[in-house]
Parts: structure tokens; C-alpha cells; sequence
């Protein structure tokens, strides 16, 4: 089989890749570069086009055929959406609605895309469904909601199979530890721990620990980006599938706090952490934690990664890799 994987030089992006390649599939990766490493980009054809350049996007995708398309190309940082809200709707939207039209006139039929939990907002519930109201709080968020609707209902009026999976909180690396997390700016809070550890000059902030939580700081759901990938391809397989959504929560459905995970990262790195408090960043929710029994149910996920130690053991490896190598 033969799959287009759009933002395949970044971090979930080259794990999607990397697990098509090992089922013998024929990979395109169509990015930009523009947040996703060359390096990423092993034994596939790569097109370096933005999604917003219709032109070169329609030339280069002419007449060519794939079983499915896996669109990661995005932006996808809440700060720089909030500073520069023009870009995200441009980038998440327009690019989206580009692709949709290449497949359109390519006669090409099958589309899993990657959304977030940040379309639910500041959600009130302790488990959040894929009902659940959507009220995204960022300009990320906006455009990731904006653009599902978009696919939906191009899928709706040409028959197309589509879904979005909404994840919570990507984590971990390849096992393998070929591929990790490498983002010029970091916001994920894993890494941010773990750079602490192996750079003296990182400094480690916790915004907020007055949380109505059981330790005073926010809540989260975290998944392994194998199991996203994972996820994104019974999502393929089951296309046809009558009992499919168009969305779903991607999610273990545990929350951790801040210092639960602060705790296992000293646990699996067998050092301590330096905490620095800050006041609370405006717009977090106290809590995300996914309602995941439609994806268990529909698609037969079974998540291999459900222990937070072996989250982040696996990228622990990476980073250690990644800092000897290239020491950041």
C-alpha cells in the first residue's frame, strides 16, 4: 500500500512513518520543514511544499494515487497561536482545506486527521466525550475544531472517508529510540523535565500550585505517540466500518498532575528536580482527562503503553541520545 503522510519530519509525524515502513508500505511525506526535521525523514520520497502553496500542492500531487492520507501539517504551539492567530488559521485551516481539494480532484478517498482535546476547552468534565461541548479557548483550538468541521463535511458531500482523533497529551519516544521529541520551542512538559536533568542551564518552572486538585496542580492525560500512531492506522483499517464516528478521543483515560509526573520522571531517571513555581498560565484547565470508551470500543485500541514510568523511560533514552549527539 502506498500513504501520503503530510508533517511526516515531525515528532508524531516520523513515528507514523516509521510504523507504515515497517508494514511494507510505500510512504510520500509531504513537509515544509519548517518545524520537522530532515533527519526524520528516512528510506520514503519526501515533497518539501506547504500546504498553503495551491499551486505547487496541486502540481506535485497530480494524478497520484494513495490508500490513505495521514495529515499531521500543522501548527500546533497555544502561546504562538494566541500571538499570531492569522498564522494558525492560515496554516491549520487553509492547508487543510488545500489538501481536501488535492484529494478531491485526485480521486483520493481516505483521510485520518490529527486534532487535539484543545477543541473542548476549559471542559468541566472529570471525563471529557467526544460530545462533550467544544468551546477551544486559543486560536489553536479554533482552528483545529474549525478544520474538522471543514472535513466533515467535505466528507459528507463527496463521500469521503474521513476522521479526526483528538489527542490529549503526546508523550514518549520510540521505543527504538530512533525518534522523540525535538521541537525548537518546547511547551510539553516531559521534556521540559527531562532537559532540566541533562542541561544545568534549563531551568524548570511549574505554573500554578493552588489547583483545587489533590496536590494544587493541573491534571493531565497522557499517551504515547506509538499508541497515537497505532491508532491512526485501525483507523484506516476500519474505514467502511458503519459503526465508525468522525471523531474520537485518543487517551488512556487516567489523569496524572504536574507533581505525579514530576515524581516518576526522578523515579525512572533516578535524579532529583529542581522545582521553580510560577503563577498560573492563563487559560489552563485544571483538568483534561479523555473519555476513552469509544475508541476501545469501535476500533479495538488496546494501548501498549499505560504504565507512566515506561512513558517516560522511553523518553528518557531519547533525550539522553539526543543530547549527546547534539547537546540540547
Amino acid at each position: 500500500m502506498k500513504f501520503l503522510v503530510t508533517g511526516g519530519a515531525g515528532y508524531i509525524g516520523s513515528h507514523m512513518v516509521n510504523l507504515l515502513l515497517k508494514k511494507n508500505s510505500e510512504v510520500v511525506v509531504l513537509d515544509n520543514l519548517s518545524t520537522g526535521h530532515e533527519y526524520n525523514i528516512q528510506d520514503c520520497e519526501h515533497l518539501n511544499i506547504d500546504l498553503v502553496d495551491t499551486e505547487n500542492l496541486s502540481k506535485k500531487l497530480n494524478k497520484r494515487k494513495f490508500d490513505g492520507i495521514f495529515h499531521f501539517a500543522g501548527k500546533s504551539l497555544v502561546s504562538e497561536s494566541i500571538n499570531n492567530p492569522d498564522l494558525y488559521y492560515l496554516n491549520n485551516i487553509t492547508g487543510t482545506k488545500n489538501l481536501l481539494k488535492v484529494m478531491l480532484d485526485n480521486d483520493l478517498n481516505n483521510l485520518i486527521f490529527s486534532s487535539s482535546a484543545a477543541v473542548y476547552g476549559k471542559s468541566e468534565l472529570d471525563f471529557i466525550t467526544e460530545d462533550a461541548n467544544k468551546m477551544p479557548i486559543n486560536p489553536y483550538g479554533k482552528s483545529k475544531l474549525q478544520a474538522e468541521k471543514d472535513i466533515n463535511q467535505t466528507s459528507k458531500q463527496y463521500g469521503l472517508n474521513s476522521i479526526s482523533l483528538r489527542y490529549f497529551n503526546a508523550c514518549g519516544a520510540d521505543p527504538e529510540g530512533k525518534f522523540g521529541e525535538d521541537h525548537a520551542c518546547e511547551t510539553h512538559l516531559i521534556p521540559n523535565i527531562l532537559q532540566s536533568l541533562l542541561d544545568p542551564k534549563e531551568e524548570f518552572y511549574v505554573y500554578g500550585n493552588n489547583y483545587p486538585t489533590k496536590d494544587g496542580t493541573c491534571i493531565r492525560d497522557y499517551v504515547h505517540v506509538s499508541d497515537i500512531v497505532d491508532t491512526h492506522y485501525l483507523a484506516f483499517e476500519n474505514f467502511g466500518v458503519s459503526r465508525m464516528q468522525q471523531a474520537y478521543n485518543i487517551g488512556i483515560g487516567k489523569g496524572f498532575s504536574v507533581l505525579e509526573i514530576i515524581k516518576a520522571c526522578e523515579q525512572v531517571t533516578k535524579n532529583k528536580i529542581d522545582i521553580k513555581f510560577k503563577d498560573k498560565r492563563e487559560g489552563d484547565p485544571i483538568s483534561l482527562v479523555a473519555d476513552n470508551k469509544s475508541i476501545l470500543a469501535d476500533l479495538n485500541w488496546n494501548p501498549q503503553f499505560t504504565s507512566m514510568t515506561n512513558i517516560i523511560d522511553s523518553a528518557w533514552r531519547w533525550h539522553t541520545k539526543r543530547f549527546i549527539l547534539y547537546g540540547h
